[in-house]
């Protein structure tokens, strides 16, 4: 059995408060019982232990009058300012009607308070506030008309209604940084979608154009242009399924659904390029400084990097040769595709040029697109960082 560390152990519980939020979320009526209940069980202390001499013993009608203050806080999300009313008139009756123990802190009125500013509009706040600033000066005056009390059953009262205030920010910060997330996703998903279909189309459309000329002169170069425009199909279909299954919800879950398979890397290379070389392109690939074990996202952006850059390359550049290079650094690999074309032509390159920056500034890198060495055809650089633990390989 293993021994977690500290950062373990954090997960954990987070991962505990996580799933007790989610599921307080679906089921509110239980977490409202649950706090009547505790309440309950504090205000139920002063008449179980014993009372001092002189004093009149606990009866069981003050114990029911103290059920009947905090019964309402089942109610307390659905309509909280009724509830306040309700636990304001069953305390008067309390104070007036028996002679019960007191409570250290007034527990059903905090809570409710503490609602009030979590769940309710502005005016409900305000009315709340204005009703607060005359009922607690009247219970204390009927109970003590001491200085301290009245001091600290403002304080009290003031901290619940801040507190709401705070959870109800803190709520409303998870919600927009929720959507901000959903929004990175789809944005990701977008440009990966892009980049495949890009990729797969231009690959298909030069494959189908150069068709027609090889079946007069060279049949068997049609058949394999076909064979490729069906493998080049075939790819896009399957990677563009796992895309769309990020989007199918609860498909984790989902009965008899197949494991989704990881991105493509480094390691899909080879077969990207030779796809790019059935095109009739001459694709070179090389490396520096070694093949070093990489971070999954590190070697996906890599890989889609050099796909958007390829398919700029077939798609605009009418180049004829086109070379890939990976360089293993200390903490960067460094990604260069160059081709012989036609060289930049104004403007900012398209979307294909700016995903390729997208990707590598998500990454934390960057990447820049220019002439080639020379000024001769084309060039994308891309610089990605990489965490020297996977450089480790750990």
């Amino acid at each position: 059995m293993g021994i977690r560390g500290p950062g373990g152990l954090r997960a954990d519980v987070r991962g505990r408060r996580e799933r007790a939020r989610v599921w307080g979320a679906a089921n509110p009526w239980a977490v409202d019982v649950g706090i009547a209940l505790l309440v309950q069980a504090a205000m139920t202390m002063p008449f179980v232990v014993p009372r001092a001499p002189g004093l009149e013993p606990a009866t069981w009608a003050a114990y029911g009058l103290t059920t009947l203050t905090v019964l309402p806080l089942v109610w307390r999300r659905r309509a909280p300012v009724a509830v306040l009313l309700a636990i304001m008139a069953a305390s008067a009756l309390y104070k007036v009607a028996v002679e019960g123990p007191g409570q250290p802190l007034p527990y059903t009125g905090l809570v409710i308070v503490y609602t009030i500013a979590l769940l309710s509009s502005p005016w409900k706040r305000l009315t709340t506030a204005g009703l607060m600033l005359v009922a607690v000066p009247v219970s204390v005056w009927l109970n003590t008309q001491s200085v301290r009390e009245l001091t600290f059953s403002l304080f009290v009262f003031a901290a619940a209604y801040v507190f709401g205030r705070l959870q109800d920010a803190r709520q409303r910060a998870h919600l927009i940084e929720a959507e901000r997330a959903a929004a990175r996703e789809r944005a990701r998903i977008a440009r990966e979608m892009h980049d495949i279909l890009s990729h797969a189309v231009s690959l298909m459309i030069v494959q189908a154009e150069a068709g027609p000329v090889a079946v007069r002169a060279a049949p068997e170069r049609a058949e394999a242009a076909f064979e490729a425009i069906s493998e080049t199909g075939r790819e896009a279909m399957t990677q563009l399924r796992q895309m769309l299954g990020l989007l199918r919800e609860g498909s984790e879950s989902a009965a008899g659904a197949p494991p989704r398979e990881p991105q493509p890397d480094l390691a899909a290379l080879p077969e990207l390029l030779a796809r790019v070389r059935s095109s009739g392109l001459d694709v070179s690939y090389t490396t520096e400084g070694g093949v070093r074990a990489l971070p999954a996202a590190t070697g996906a952006h890599a890989y889609r990097i050099v796909q958007e850059a390829l398919t700029n390359v077939v798609k605009h550049a009418a180049a004829r040769t086109v070379e890939v290079r990976l360089a293993h650094a200390d903490g960067a690999l460094r990604v260069t595709v160059t081709d012989d074309g036609r060289g930049p032509q104004g403007g900012s390159g398209g979307h294909g040029l700016v995903g390729i920056r997208e990707r590598a500034a998500a990454h934390g890198g960057s990447a820049t697109t220019g002439p080639g060495p020379g000024g001769r055809g084309f060039e994308v650089r891309a610089l990605l960082p990489v965490p020297r633990t996977a450089e480790a390989g750990t």
